[in-house]
């Protein structure tokens, strides 16, 4: 098949796949209360069928991000969304437990499609189009997950379940086809061998630490259980690092990742990924509770995704904006500027949280500020890291933003855990811990400013180094 060589044509199919991945992410998410009847299993072994897609994302971003530096992003890319497709066709041919929970874990490779598509952008196009192409990625990242929410709620109403991953797997079939026919191999390559032992250790010290994260509520954040993952998690995470910093090869440059730079953004990139899902975690919760609660708006599933989907929309219409401000004014600039939107989101839904189009007007405000803030925090990352470490350091980042995620969930169940109220003879949130998680997602978004602002201002020359660890750090990176 003759492949084009239109930057226009990969940029739209990178921004395809992209949408896939978001989608697949939310596309349970309003399936969740009905999933123990319908896989006939109880709500603790139900709650797989999305932690373990949170899992493998986590792991697969910066092993596909690695892989796609060594052999080749599209190689790699495609490879990624052929297993995700396969995941997501088991899924919507079984109601079983134990096959649902291994096509959702498939379907978690599909975040490897991020890096790896970051990595070919910057490859692929000059420099003078990269910003906006970037920009336009994380935009549809951004109306893929919102999509999934009123998607799925409108099948779920009307079409057996079994549809929403009947429809994800044709997309990601296109997907696959359009890729293998537009985008085009890119040349760079690291040197070196892919690094299994830090792979294996890597996806072990994720499990030991994501599980207690995610499930700490159920478990009990003292039990034995937690408390065992947790330190068997940081054992093995030290070990693996110590293996990483001696490896020739190693599958994240540890220390690359700590040169002032990458590890700035990387820790805003939690807080951005804390500060984000906070609204993902909230609005549904609040729109779809009983007005009998003195706070809930009472609002169907599909109402409910319609309400939060203005978020995805406002991220995919800011992705020009973004991209002048990140040319005009640099990517640190622009991230403060986009933290600072979703901050100013929260304030005012804490404030006004009274109808549907004050969560409307909240969805467009935060999901524009989220629009300009992963635009260029992904910008950011692809500037200050050699070429060929594109992909590697861009899955590293998105695993920053899953971890940060992921502690959101944990933190804000825990604060609403403790403020409820009893309506009807149900104990349920209550109004003050609503607005309390409003708030704490609020001051999330002010620490991206503030560790933004401590991201050095000088960037290197586009093109970087073509060589992996073979010159001092200074000299790869082009900041002291």
């Amino acid at each position: 098949m003759k492949r084009s060589d239109s930057p226009s044509a990969t940029v739209a199919a990178l921004a395809g796949a992209g949408l896939l991945a978001a989608l697949l992410q939310t596309l349970v998410i309003p399936l969740i209360p009905a999933f123990p009847e319908l896989l006939d299993a109880p709500p603790t072994s139900t709650s797989w069928v999305v932690t373990i897609t949170l899992l493998t994302g986590a792991i697969v971003t910066p092993v596909s991000g690695r892989l796609g530096d060594l052999f080749g992003k599209r190689r790699a890319l495609i490879s990624t969304l052929g297993v995700a497709t396969t995941g997501t066709v088991i899924s919507a041919l079984t109601s079983a437990l134990p096959l649902m929970v291994i096509g959702r874990g498939l379907q978690g490779f599909a975040m490897g499609v991020i890096p790896l598509a970051l990595g070919i952008l910057r490859d692929r196009l000059p420099p003078h189009r990269t910003g906006s192409a970037i920009a336009l990625l994380t935009g549809t990242l951004g109306l893929g997950g919102a999509m999934g929410i009123p998607l799925a709620g409108l099948v779920a109403e009307h079409f057996d379940w079994h549809v929403l991953f009947w429809g994800a797997a044709g997309l990601g079939v296109l997907c696959t086809l359009v890729i293998a026919a537009v985008v085009p191999e890119t040349p760079r390559r690291t040197q070196g061998r892919f690094d299994v032992v830090g792979a294996l250790g890597l996806g072990a010290g994720l499990i030991g630490l994501l599980l207690p994260i995610v499930n700490g509520g159920k478990w009990g954040w003292g039990s034995a259980r937690t408390l065992g993952l947790a330190a068997a998690a940081v054992v093995i995470l030290l070990a693996w690092g110590r293996h990483q910093l001696r490896s020739s090869s190693p599958l994240v440059d540890l220390r690359l990742s700590a040169r002032r730079p990458v590890l700035m953004t990387n820790l805003a990139t939690v807080a951005s990924g804390f500060s984000i899902y906070t609204m993902l975690f909230v609005f549904p919760q609040i729109l779809q509770a009983p007005p009998g609660t003195g706070y809930g708006l009472g609002q169907s599933l599909v109402r409910t995704g319609l309400a939060v989907a203005p978020n995805g929309v406002a991220a995919l219409l800011v992705s020009p904006l973004a991209a002048r401000m990140i040319g005009r004014y640099g990517a640190r600039a622009a991230i403060m500027l986009g933290a600072s939107l979703i901050a100013g989101g929260y304030v005012f839904i804490a404030v006004q949280m009274t109808g549907v189009a004050q969560f409307v007007l909240a969805s467009c405000i935060i999901g524009a500020g989220a629009g300009i803030s992963v635009a260029a925090i992904s910008k950011l990352i692809t500037d200050v890291v050699p070429v060929t470490d594109t992909a590697s350091a861009n899955g590293v980042n998105n695993l920053m933003r899953s971890f940060g995620t992921s502690v959101a969930s944990a933190v804000l169940a825990a604060i609403l855990a403790q403020a409820t109220v009893t309506a009807g003879g149900v104990t349920v949130p209550s109004e003050d811990g609503f607005r309390t998680t409003l708030i704490v997602g609020a001051s999330a978004a002010l620490l991206v400013v503030a560790l933004s602002a401590l991201v050095p201002t000088r960037t290197p020359p586009p093109g970087g180094s073509t060589q992996r660890n073979t010159r001092p750090l200074a000299d790869r990176t082009g900041l002291r």
